[in-house]
């Protein structure tokens, strides 16, 4: 099975270089005649396409921006989530299958999620580094936690952990 670019690394890498790498790794999966990958490259590719018009239309020529491409990656597998949850309670075990192989070739793209130690380290230190110390302050920690962890968090429980700490510590 040839190399694929998209799953050789993620950290460090420009977005630029990232539409670039689904390009090259949609030539090599279709060449590679996989299925799978074809399709889920060709889906990134389209979404990622809607999401730069829709861009342009707000004044945004270069398209959408780092964050809102691990945003866009991370929705598509919380979509695909939600689907395999209904297949299999549809008994529909082939497609859920088939979308769990979809979460893989876009995980492939994503950084590295952290583990929930990190995570509650990361939201301790967003929290001292703003000075929050009320629920007042959760728009500008998630905020911050949304800038610089795009793709790497579940924004769903750290909102809770973030909203814990608040209430907890004011």
């Amino acid at each position: 099975m040839p190399r694929l670019l998209g799953a050789a690394r993620h950290h460090g890498v420009s977005m630029m270089e990232l539409r670039s790498r689904f390009a090259d790794d949609l030539k090599v999966a279709m060449k590679a005649k996989e299925r799978c990958r074809v399709a889920t490259l060709r889906l990134i590719m389209a979404t990622l396409k809607d999401r730069d018009i829709a861009a342009r239309g707000d004044g945004n020529e270069d398209g959408i921006d780092d964050r809102r491409i691990l945003e866009m990656l991370d929705k598509m597998v919380r979509q695909r989530c939600d689907s395999i949850a209904l297949y299999e309670q549809a008994g529909r075990d082939e497609l859920a299958r088939q979308e769990a192989e979809e979460i893989l070739v876009i995980e492939g793209y994503m950084p590295k999620a952290l583990d929930a130690d990190e995570t509650a380290a990361v939201v301790q230190t967003t929290l001292a580094e703003l000075g929050a110390d009320s629920v007042k302050d959760m728009g500008r920690v998630m905020a911050a936690l949304k800038t610089s962890y795009a793709g790497r968090m579940d924004f769903a429980k750290v909102s809770a952990l973030v909203k814990e700490s608040l209430v907890g510590g004011g």
